[in-house]
């Protein structure tokens, strides 16, 4: 199968999905940020796939690009808003929140906004400021109900997702791991959807269920051979999609190995993993439950501070540990 980053991945999405629906504009903010290019492959560029008239450059003005595709999507011309930096979310969360993802309701279902908010979620290195190093927009993002919003975690997935929300008709929040960006993996080059609202089941067994997303995932997955050498049958969860919650895999999984750790990088506090357990908790008695996550703290300057707090394989490994020495 062909290989090709993130990046690529997601930009063949749109293209593809816009030869079903041409009528589409395309907001950014940095110059260059509208073009892909991967070795083997045609360069993607917005401009010339849409017209220069359709692909909006305002510079760093995150009010007004985003302001101005959802405006466009309101008068049925899908928008997709691309934020490029690490922390432009924060500066539009207002739009967000308080319009995009309440209007359909505010005007009993015959207003929508078929949009995609592609929304960067800093990869908490050194040297990136504080502003620029939070990680906490899935959060956000889920917890807020108008939208649907998924986490893509391998390049497949990314183009997979990039197609379905783009044929949704809800404003659909697409997270962007700024990490994830370079790896390249499997990506067929046909057109291929893969459903908002199901999990991937990234490994079965029968002795814990390990639920993730976004950065959490390799660390999860780099954990895992360590855990099956020692005779640990894991089954790991990818959520991919963040609202609305696969619950079904989830419990059902949980019911087979009655213990669910779940791995956030996000903060301790309200992390999609809190959530998950308190779904599976409800929904199978007895189960034991434990969840490790980024401290409630600012992203620390210090290097070691943040190679200390980050989630890691080892930190996954030792939680692991933990669980499955309860009784």
């Amino acid at each position: 199968m062909p290989k090709k980053n993130l990046t690529y991945a997601k930009f063949e999405g749109i293209v593809q999905a816009i030869k079903e629906n041409p009528d589409v504009i395309y907001c950014h903010e940095v110059p260059g940020m509208q073009i892909a290019s991967w070795p083997g492959y045609p360069t993607i560029d917005m401009k010339k796939v849409l017209s220069p008239e359709r692909v909006i450059n305002t510079g760093i003005d995150e009010m007004w690009y985003t302001a101005a595709g959802i405006g466009c999507a309101m008068l049925g011309i899908r928008a997709i808003v691309d934020h490029g930096m690490n922390m432009t979310n924060a500066l539009t969360w207002d739009l967000m929140n308080q319009w995009v993802s309440k209007v359909h309701f505010m005007h009993g279902g015959e207003l929508s906004i078929p949009a995609v908010f592609i929304i960067p979620v800093a990869p908490q290195e050194p040297g990136l400021a504080a502003q620029h190093s939070e990680y906490e927009e899935d959060t956000w993002y889920m917890h807020a109900p108008g939208f649907k919003t998924v986490f893509p975690t391998t390049p497949y997935d990314a183009k997979g997702l990039m197609i379905a929300a783009m044929r949704s008709p809800d404003p659909v929040v697409y997270l962007q791991y700024g990490g994830f960006r370079p790896e390249p993996g499997d990506v067929p080059d046909e057109m291929y959807e893969v459903p908002i609202g199901k999990a991937a089941i990234r490994a079965e067994g029968k002795d814990l269920t390990i639920v993730s997303s976004g950065n959490g995932m390799p660390q999860v997955m780099e954990a895992l051979p360590r855990l099956q050498k020692e005779g640990i049958s894991v089954e790991v969860i990818d959520l991919r999609t963040l609202h609305p919650l696969d619950t079904e895999t989830l419990v059902k999984s949980v019911s087979k190995t009655k213990r669910l750790l779940t791995v956030d990088q996000s903060k301790y506090t309200l992390c999609p993993g809190a959530e998950v357990i308190a779904r599976c908790a409800e929904a199978v008695p007895g189960a034991k439950f434990k969840r490790i996550a980024y401290p409630d703290a600012p992203a620390a300057a210090a290097p070691e501070m943040v190679k200390y707090a980050r989630i890691n394989p080892d930190y996954v490994y030792g939680a692991a540990k933990v669980l499955l020495a309860k009784r």
